[in-house]
Parts: C-alpha cells; structure tokens; sequence
C-alpha cells in the first residue's frame, strides 16, 4: 500500500479534502473482514463526512470494539495534515503495548509517530508520538508546550481512561487544553464512577441528570447489522462450591443462586481457583469448542483473562496439559509481553493466557473463543474484555466466551446491544457492582507485577473444592439450554455449534439443540438423569425464560400476601417450602414452582 504522503509531503502537504480516505484498509491494523475492502465503512465515512462538514475542535466518536476506530481516526488524521489544519499528532493510548500498535498503523498510510518518545525535540523524521495517559500524568507540562508550539490533533484513545483518576483527568486537561483539533476515541463511554472525563460534552435532561453526549455513535448492534463484528455466545458454567472463611466457617453455595455481594464473591474466587474442578472442566469445553471453531477459521485462537500472575501460570499448565501445544504466557505490560502478543497475533497457534492488560484494545483478529476467568465486575472491564473477540474478519465469523454463572456476568451478557453513556450526577446505589473501583484496576493492569491481589482481606478464604455444571446459553439477548454435566451429550451439542454461521442461524441451531436437550430428558430414566441428579417428573424441561416468569409469578404473590397479612417475605417462601416441599426458588423445579403458585392462590382465596 503507497503511503498517503511522502517525508516532502509533510514539508509541503497537498490539499487532498477526504481523497486520502480512499487509500485507505479499513481494516488496518487487522484484516478486512467480509464485504468492506477497498473502501471506509460506512460509519467511519459517516463520521469523517460530519466532521468535516461542521469542523469542530472537540468530536467525541463511540464506536464498539472491533468496528474500527482506529483506522477512522487515522484517516481524519491525514485528511487534517493534508490540509494545513494541524502540524503534529500527539495519540494517548491506555497501555505501553497500544503505543506500539498505533504507531505500526499509522506508518502503513505514512504517519510516523514516535512510540518511544519521553522528552526533549522530537526527530523532523516523526509527525507525532505516541504516549500512555499515565505519561501525560507524569509530566503534563511536558506535553502542553509541545501543543502550544505548534498546531496539533491530540487522538484521546478509549477517552474514558481520562477519568479514571483526579490527577490524570487534570493532566489530560492541563496538557491538551491548548489543542487546536482534539478527536475522543471510545468503545464503552460509561463508567461506573461520576468523575467527569475531559473534553467529554455533557446535557442535562429532564431529570436534571447530565449525560455524555457523543457526536457520532456506531454501537454493537448496528455493527452486527453490518457485519462488522461477530456475534457473541456465551456460554454458562454453574456448580457447587465448597471454602472456608478466615472464621474457620465451611460454607457451600451454588454460582448463580441468590446471594450477599460477600458469598458471591467467595464462590466466584472459588471457581476460579486451580485447586477446584469448575476452571479445568471449563478449559476443556472451552478447548473443544476452540477445536470446533477451528474446522471453519483454522487460524481461530482462544484467550483466556485471568485475574493474576499466579492463576494465569496455572491455567497456562492446564491448557498445555489439554491440548499437548505451548500456551502463550502473557504477565505484565512490558516490552517482552507486547512482542508475545504480536508473535501470537501473527501465528496459528491454540491459546493465550493474560492478566487484565490484554481485556483492552490489543487487536488479535483471529481471537474467536474466551474464558473470562477473571472476578472483575465493572460493565467497563466487561466490554472490554468480550471486545477483543468480536472483530470479525470475514462474513458468518462468530464468537464464543465462556464465564461463570454469577448474575451479574449474565446481565452484562445480555446488554451487550444496548447502548450507554457516561451518567455523572447520579446517587450512588447499593450493590452496584462487587468492586465498582476502575481507577485500582487500571492502575494495577498498568503495572508490571501482575501479583495477587491484596485488596480484598474481608473476602478472605481457603478454596475447599468446586465443580463445573453447564447451566445455559446466552445469545441475543435469549437464554438457552438447560443445566448438564460437563462431558454429556447435551453440554457437546452447544460445544458442537458450528464457527461460521449467520446471526439467524445462530439462534436457529441454539433452538434446536434445547429442543432437542428437552426431549432426551424426557424421556432418559430417573438413573440417567444428566441434570443434577433430578428424577425424570421433576427435572426443568422448560426454557429459562419461562422458569423466570414462574419465579417473578410467585415473587409478585408473595408480596402481595405480604401486603395483605404483613409476615415477612421470608416467612412466607419458608412456609410454602414446608408445604410444598423442594429448595430455595432459585433452585425449584418449574413443578415446585407451580406447586408453591397454586397454594398461596389456595391461601387467598381462603380468606
């Protein structure tokens, strides 16, 4: 690919007006996926047409994951330095490994940045450099005399980071107030903090509440759509799990049942832990499912997150035990880890660990499967992390994440299509998340020493034992499947699903295997149940969707007999349990639900 302009061009640039666009990949620094090569999509043209048409100093543009950004911005980019609108390029990126990569993109159109830039004059061979938010916190000045010298764009990548902390949001302020042009880049524009991000617009609505407001928005639903990005599975992984407190106390729990913030916790981090059952049989679905995706993408490869240096070695071992193949072993955000992430980007082969660093921005195309074996909670990391497997290559690509049964996960699953903005202004709710503190998950992703954690001592515990239990599908906002064991012909046949379909054949084939799972557990004898050891009449052959609008039936008669005879909610479930028999509801069978509905109607009408 020719180069936009030449080292004279930059000397004496020519007036190009959007031409420099039609140069461009669209793709870069990845491939072009299916149906776009050869021209801009049709966001990015979108976006680069609105700018230039209203020429604002600040442009705020949210883009999902995978659709982009970063070619869109290099092309506004060019099409500035072209036209004598600016002289330099300054790009914040979030992390070290980041700095490198948007530093290789822009030299393929000819934009030199200097990724190692730290002080002094910079080389008349760069147009700009590369820095990292917590760079611009160390030395603001630095880089505020280098926006006044000359006229310069300041691309704020993934701008949410601006605020993650007082003294890098008043850094970004003090270094680029001066900026003549300033374009936003971000994926997820919502926090789960107030803090204002720089440079970011915000209205008040009706409510009073001010919210970000973008300039131009392509979420991950219109992406889909387009065939931008993959459609995401997610696949679901319950069981029992067995710790002990820093009291001496034993405690059992099941992933997904109704729990404290505390418990939930504790059972998660029990999951997680290498000790138990629940992360290995989880890494061989996972794995088969890799081995499935592969026979349609051959090049496919899996990432798994883990939470830290330790747990990652761990599953690393795992993985190589599985599959018999060298993992990628990816621990810090150093020079060493970016090279193991372009040689694994670059190769064939099956798998990568990391800690969090690798959840943001880092563009492996042919990622298609993840583990989120990690306990962070925020909605921002969340996103982040299922971003990097939806950059779609070519047409019918679909990616699979794999994650632990905790409410919370399912709810960021089922959201992925909606569409947020950065709220400030709002009161603070309880239970808003485990952690809700981006601003020490940045700063410990940022450092080179991915240790334990050590912020969590009321979590404190020793992990007893666990086991994996295949509970669900999540796909579209839809649930399906029914809970089986690990290595069944049920868990196999959503494993089986295969790598390249349409979203609608997706949803399809989901739909005929739950089906398919409901009529053998019909008719399989009470000694060959697969679903938690259940007898036949008793074992949920409905969907989970109908399971829960049997549990909100039952919530709603509750607390209207509540309303009406004033005995706690709580006294009121333990007396239907006592009649009735089974478990707690989360647990109940759709007949002990049914059970339970029919008697407190019986007590109303009673009266």
């Amino acid at each position: 690919m020719s180069p936009l302009f030449s080292h004279a061009d930059s000397l004496h640039p020519r007036p190009t007006g959007t031409s420099a666009a039609a140069h461009l990949s669209p793709a870069f620094p990845g491939r072009a996926p299916w149906g776009t090569a050869g021209k801009l999509r049709a966001w990015q043209q979108g976006a680069l047409d609105k700018y230039i048409e209203t020429q604002p100093r600040d442009f705020l543009a949210v883009a999902t994951p995978g659709a982009g950004k970063t070619t869109f911005a290099l092309t506004l980019a060019s099409y500035l330095l072209h036209n004598h609108l600016v002289q330099q390029v300054t790009v914040v990126a979030p992390t070290e490994h980041l700095k490198k990569q948007w530093a290789e993109a822009a030299a393929r159109i000819g934009i030199r940045l200097d990724p190692a830039y730290s002080s002094g004059p910079l080389s008349k061979d760069f147009h700009g450099i590369v820095v990292t938010y917590a760079g611009v916190g160390v030395n603001p000045m630095l880089h505020r005399n280098r926006t006044e010298a000359r006229k310069t764009l300041v691309i704020m990548d993934e701008i949410h980071h601006a605020g993650d902390s007082k003294s890098w949001g008043e850094a970004c302020f003090e270094a680029f107030e001066p900026a003549t042009r300033r374009l936003a880049l971000t994926g997820t524009p919502f926090r789960s903090d107030t803090n204002p991000i720089p440079f970011v617009h915000y209205d008040a609505g009706s409510d009073g509440i001010r919210k970000s407001i973008a300039d131009y928005t392509y979420g991950y639903g219109h992406a889909l759509a387009d065939h931008v990005v993959r459609p995401v599975i997610f696949l679901s992984y319950s069981g029992n799990m067995r710790w002990r407190t820093k009291a001496g106390d034993e405690l059992e729990a099941r992933l997904g049942e109704p729990m404290t913030k505390d418990l939930i916790a504790q059972a998660w981090r029990t999951a997680l832990s290498p000790q138990g059952e629940w992360i290995p049989a989880v890494l061989q679905a996972a794995d088969r499912r890799l081995t499935e995706v592969r026979k349609g993408i051959p090049d496919a490869g899996g990432l798994v997150i883990a939470t830290d240096q330790t747990v990652a070695r761990a599953y690393a071992k795992m993985l190589r035990e599985i599959t018999g193949e060298k993992v990628s072993l990816v621990l810090s955000d150093e020079a060493e880890a970016s090279k193991r992430i372009s040689d694994y980007a670059e190769g064939t082969s099956r798998w990568m660990v990391a800690v969090r660093m690798v959840s943001e921005g880092v563009d492996v195309p042919r990622l298609c499967v993840g583990v989120y074996a990690t306990s962070i909670s925020t909605p921002l990391f969340f996103a982040q992390a299922v971003g990097r497997f939806v950059r779609a290559r070519k047409r019918g690509e679909t990616a699979s994440v794999f994650l632990p049964t905790i409410p919370m996960l399912l709810g960021f699953a089922n959201e992925m299509e909606l569409q947020r903005d950065h709220v400030l202004d709002r009161p603070k709710k309880d239970g808003e998340g485990l952690f809700d503190e981006e601003d020490r998950l940045l700063a410990e992703a940022e450092k080179a020493n991915d240790g334990p954690d050590t912020g969590s001592e009321e979590f404190s515990y020793e992990a007893l034992g666990s086991e994996a239990v295949f509970d669900r599908v999540l796909y579209n906002a839809m649930e399906f499947g029914m809970q089986a064991h690990p290595g069944s012909e049920e868990e196999e046949d959503y494993l089986g699903i295969p790598g390249l379909l349409e979203p609608d054949q997706v949803q399809m084939l989901l739909q005929k295997r739950q089906h398919r799972q409901i009529q053998r557990s019909k008719g399989r004898p009470a000694e060959e149940a697969d679903l938690l050891e259940l007898p036949a009449e008793e074992r949920p052959v409905i969907t989970h969707q109908e399971l829960r609008e049997l549990r909100k039936e039952l919530n709603a008669l509750v607390a209207a007999w509540h309303h009406r005879t004033s005995q706690p909610h709580g006294t009121i479930h333990n007396e239907l349990r006592r009649q009735c028999g089974g478990p707690l509801t989360a647990q109940a069978t759709a007949n002990q639900l049914k059970a339970r509905i029919g008697r407190i109607r019986e007590w109303a009408t009673a009266v």
